[in-house]
């Protein structure tokens, strides 16, 4: 196999072109046997492989800088700088990421999670190898669907005051535009790169406007002509306006021609965008098909493209379910995602009420904003959205939202450990951040049949208000345990009436406390379980109640333990003057790693065993 001989990063360059021709099949078998054994993402890496070995063939690493965006399409990356034998361990706890790590390798130039980040970072890069002095490439990869956010166009308005060679490569998979690709537009790329040819034009334009009185109207007149034929026939003037070189479009799975125009583009002595058209999924037919169902798979099964085993219904799938309910019921619901209509739920809601559905792009913040403006308007607006990616609009919901009390339903799916997806994307900042807004409502469900009972409660309720449910399987135990939703109110599940120690849990740590109930009864200790319910407003009847009952109050969160719920809980104790102890069970003051949520809490002591242990250290002090 020509794979074996890439060993370590520019190993690509030593390849004969035949072996160049075979080898992006073979990475393209790799990745779909790997990633049918431990999931991952699969069509975004699909779509590049021809494009990562063109940008690792006019590379030498790691001393130029590739900076992908969101980092999901690092795959072929990684196996072209000899880290192959990492994929049986990918995303797995102890493992390799899934994503660019600067610790796991010198190639990798920046970390990256999130998107549209990659034209600034770039632009940074650019600027700091030019006041150094340095002569390295510089490469920023963005995807069509990354550029929608709005901190690319930030980026691009200020890259053209940097007069030295920077490169953005476009990766646009959307194939609408594929009649673009053809003998004109690389012709007019290989033009508009022609050192002669610039020369030219320059020197035409100084002769007329040397011509008295008419030459700078001729000029003009030429300039405009010309740019109405460019905006007809050439599909990236709009980047040429803004000062940045346009190349292509170039079909990204050509690699003899995306080598040609990226090698032009390295000659341009100023910013340029090699715009590349890419198929998703290309070379594994189910992933064509469906690009957004192995856009982030499980394991599953190679010839078929189906997972390997069923999966169980999702609090996506629930809050998927009660949305097209209310959406029936009340013709004020709206949903707004910022393109995860599918990840979110929503595909159901759009289907039966397009005129109320709204896919913003990657733009939290507008999102945010936009939902001020509909809730402001007597609308319902239910903005669902990533824990983690609901932090880009901080700003925007305390100014647009919560200073006006507007009624917009914040739906914050994947929130707590999301596992594989490592450190950029666990959702554990929600509670903390939420908390601190003034008229925020939060909430946490420990069930599905709570999700559902919440959502109907949020959308009743008049003000900003935040429902946060975990990834995965819903948790389907306490079904009868269901007291109607009341503002601020938690829910006591188990009594124990010679309890001395109380576990007061949130959310998806309803679950775990109950089986932290179970050990400590086999030995014996009896101990009493609140489902908190609201983070904001705290039941600080609640608290008063019982803090001359228990010994030892156990708060249990999925989040930071910084400005999270156990704080404010151990703030309303101690102003009680509360003379028993507290324990805080939450996830400690660092950024969380990949891995399985099992695994993951585990090592955080925060699964059920440690819990106990923790708790019993305590008692028998």
């Amino acid at each position: 196999m020509v794979l074996d001989k890439i060993k370590k990063p520019n190993d690509i360059k030593k390849l004969t072109s035949e072996e160049l021709a075979v080898l992006p099949e073979e990475i393209r078998h790799f990745l779909i046997d790997k990633l049918s054994v431990t999931g991952g993402h699969l069509a975004s890496n699909l779509g590049c492989v021809e494009l990562t070995m063109a940008l690792h063939l006019i590379c030498n690493l790691p001393e130029d800088k590739i900076i992908w965006d969101v980092g999901h399409q690092t795959y072929t990356h990684k196996i072209l700088t000899g880290r192959m034998d990492g994929f049986d361990s990918l995303r797995m706890f102890g493992g390799m990421s899934g994503f660019p790590k600067r610790e796991d390798s010198p190639c990798d130039a920046f970390n990256t999670g999130h998107s549209s980040t990659s034209i600034a970072v770039g632009l940074g890069m650019a600027w700091a190898r030019e006041m150094q002095h340095q002569n390295h490439k510089v490469i920023s990869v963005i995807g069509d669907g990354a550029l929608t956010g709005g901190l690319a166009w930030e980026a691009l308005n200020s890259v053209a005051a940097l007069k030295k060679n920077f490169i953005i490569v476009l990766n646009d998979n959307n194939m609408s535009i594929s009649e673009n690709v053809g003998a004109l537009s690389k012709q007019l790329s290989k033009m508009r790169t022609s050192v002669n040819y610039r020369e030219l034009k320059d020197e035409i334009q100084t002769s007329l406007e040397k011509i008295p009185v008419y030459g700078d109207r001729i000029v003009a007149k030429i300039r405009n002509t010309k740019n109405g034929i460019k905006q007809l026939m050439v599909p990236g003037m709009i980047f040429e306006e803004m000062g940045i070189m346009y190349l292509g479009p170039v079909d990204g799975h050509d690699l003899d021609a995306l080598v040609s125009v990226l090698q032009q583009a390295t000659h341009y002595d100023g910013p340029v965008i090699v715009h590349v058209l890419t198929k998703k999924g290309k070379g594994f037919l189910p992933a064509e098909r469906h690009p957004s169902r192995f856009h982030g798979t499980a394991p599953f099964d190679k010839e078929k493209g189906l997972p390997l085993k069923k999966s169980a219904p999702t609090y996506t799938d629930i809050f998927s379910t009660v949305m097209r309910k209310m959406g029936d019921r009340d013709d004020k619901v709206v949903a707004i995602t910022a393109a995860m209509a599918d990840g979110t739920g929503l595909k159901r809601f759009r289907n039966m009420f397009p005129d109320r559905f709204f896919d913003v792009g990657i733009a939290e913040e507008y999102a945010v904003t936009f939902a001020a403006g509909l809730a402001v308007s007597g609308m319902k607006p239910v903005f669902a959205v990533y824990s983690s990616f609901l932090q880009r609009a901080f700003d925007q919901m305390i100014h647009d939202v919560c200073i006006q009390k507007l009624h917009v339903v914040f739906a914050i799916d994947r929130a707590g450990l999301v596992g594989a997806d490592g450190d950029t994307h666990q959702g554990i900042f929600d509670l903390s951040y939420l908390s601190l807004m003034p008229n925020m409502v939060v909430m946490a469900p420990k069930n599905k049949w709570e999700l559902s009972d919440m959502m109907k409660f949020a959308l009743k309720y008049d003000g900003p208000i935040a429902i946060r449910y975990p990834r995965g399987a819903c948790y389907e135990g306490l079904e009868e345990y269901r007291a109607p939703i009341k503002l601020g109110k938690s829910e006591e599940i188990y009594t124990a009436e010679h309890s001395k120690i109380l576990l007061y849990a949130v959310g998806s740590m309803v679950k775990i406390a109950t089986s932290v109930r179970d050990i400590l009864a086999e030995e014996g200790i009896e101990v009493t379980l609140t489902n908190a319910r609201f983070v904001k407003p705290l039941d600080t009847e609640y608290l008063s109640q019982v803090k001359e009952s228990y010994d030892l109050i156990v708060t249990m969160e999925e989040n930071v333990l910084s400005g999270g719920f156990g704080q404010h809980v151990n703030d309303v104790l101690r102003k009680m003057d509360y003379a028993g102890e507290i324990l805080n069970i939450a996830i400690p003051d660092r950024f969380v790693e990949h891995g399985a949520v099992d695994a993951l809490l585990e090592s955080m002591e925060m699964d059920a065993p440690s819990i106990a242990r923790r708790i019993r250290n305590i008692r028998n002090r």
